[in-house]
């Protein structure tokens, strides 16, 4: 039996990797799918095993929980799991955002994990003043300039940047769908400024100026919400604004389908509230040749000129851009290819995973 000499590298995430999909479990899976040249540990929920990770390779670490969530009982054993598990490990890649409990954790952490090297890529910060009480776990990925930026101001020494991934034989180019009646898609979480009541008024507007189309809100739930209840305030608030077409989905949406269902991408927080930098969805949504309005935030730096720009609570501007790709099929036609070629050059898997190996092979030495 030949014993497997390559590099162990702990992922260390909040929760499991099939606990529900956000920023950081999407980036932890990818790099398990991306680095051939190391051995990934990586929390699973037990009992059970979902099946979008029953095929990732290396090896699974079972963390006590029925539906994944990362409630604080399952951060803790996350942290203790680390914890032994770091001594153990060649490398320690912590996917994590930055909110609440990283601070005291940030604390903590050196003097857990002794000498082994530890890499942390921050997929957002849900508060900069998150920042002022952290302390850097070790060498620092940002997904954007912008929060690289704000991570370097609060001295995290040098942040590397490296953009998020899509895998496109995932995600292949769809033709606009044969319809009627378009689709709007608006995809987000259930937080104030976090897009959805911002989307209904924006297409609201359009609405208004003669565009016809379905609304379909697919969001998902943070631990603690009331989500019935916010599902039904959405609900009410279209019907007040005269969108009769509106469906509200929750947790669980199957996005392949709903995006090649659609026609349109519909994104426009006011604020990313520890979203990653670069949500995933719109990068999916350009994979599949969805055009996107996108809210003009500095952490979307990236995807200038790949989408139609909006200021951020200006639900007559983003109305009026929503009508004008609805209506106009050559706009429609140019940004979908122009979509598409943007993730091609710049969110490959290629790309990624050469940059990440780099990271690993500076770490290791």
């Amino acid at each position: 039996m030949v014993r497997d000499r390559r590099p162990r590298v702990l992922l260390l995430t909040s929760g499991p990797l099939d606990g529900g999909r956000g920023g950081d479990t999407d980036l932890a899976m990818a790099l398990a799918q991306g680095i051939a040249e190391v051995r990934y540990l990586w929390f699973r929920r037990w009992p059970g095993l979902d099946e979008t990770v029953r095929d990732l390779p290396g090896r699974p670490v079972p963390l006590l929980s029925r539906d994944g969530v990362p409630r604080l009982p399952v951060r803790v054993q996350a942290a203790v799991a680390g914890c032994a598990l770091t001594r153990r490990c060649d490398l320690v890649h912590a996917v994590m955002t930055i909110g609440s409990s990283f601070p005291p954790f940030s604390r903590v952490w050196s003097r857990l994990v002794g000498d082994t090297p530890v890499l942390h890529t921050v997929p957002g910060v849900m508060n900069p003043a998150f920042l002022t009480r952290s302390r850097p776990l070790g060498r620092t990925v940002a997904l954007s300039e912008t929060t690289a930026a704000q991570l370097r101001t609060a001295g995290f020494g040098e942040v590397r940047v490296v953009r998020p991934v899509v895998r496109l034989d995932e995600w292949p180019l769809r033709p606009r769908p044969v319809s009627d009646r378009p689709t709007v898609l608006v995809t987000g979480h259930h937080d104030r400024g976090g897009g959805a009541e911002e989307a209904i008024a924006s297409a609201a507007v359009a609405a208004r100026a003669g565009a016809r189309f379905r609304l379909v809100l697919a969001l998902r739930d943070r631990p603690g919400q009331d989500t019935r209840a916010l599902e039904e305030e959405l609900r009410a608030q279209a019907a007040r604004q005269g969108l009769a077409e509106t469906e509200v989905l929750g947790n669980g949406s199957d996005m392949h389908g709903l995006l090649a269902s659609s026609d349109v991408l519909l994104y426009v927080p006011r604020a990313l509230g520890g979203k990653a930098d670069v949500p995933l969805t719109v990068l999916q949504a350009l994979a599949t040749g969805r055009p996107v309005v996108l809210s003009e935030l500095p952490q979307f730096e990236s995807l200038r000129g790949t989408v139609l720009p909006a200021a951020p609570g200006d639900c007559e501007r983003t109305g009026r851009l929503l009508r004008q790709l609805l209506d106009r099929p050559r706009c429609w036609q140019e940004l979908a290819q122009r979509g598409r070629v943007t993730v091609e050059e710049r969110f490959g898997v290629a790309r990624f995973a050469a940059q990440y190996s780099r990271l690993y092979e500076e770490l290791l030495r």
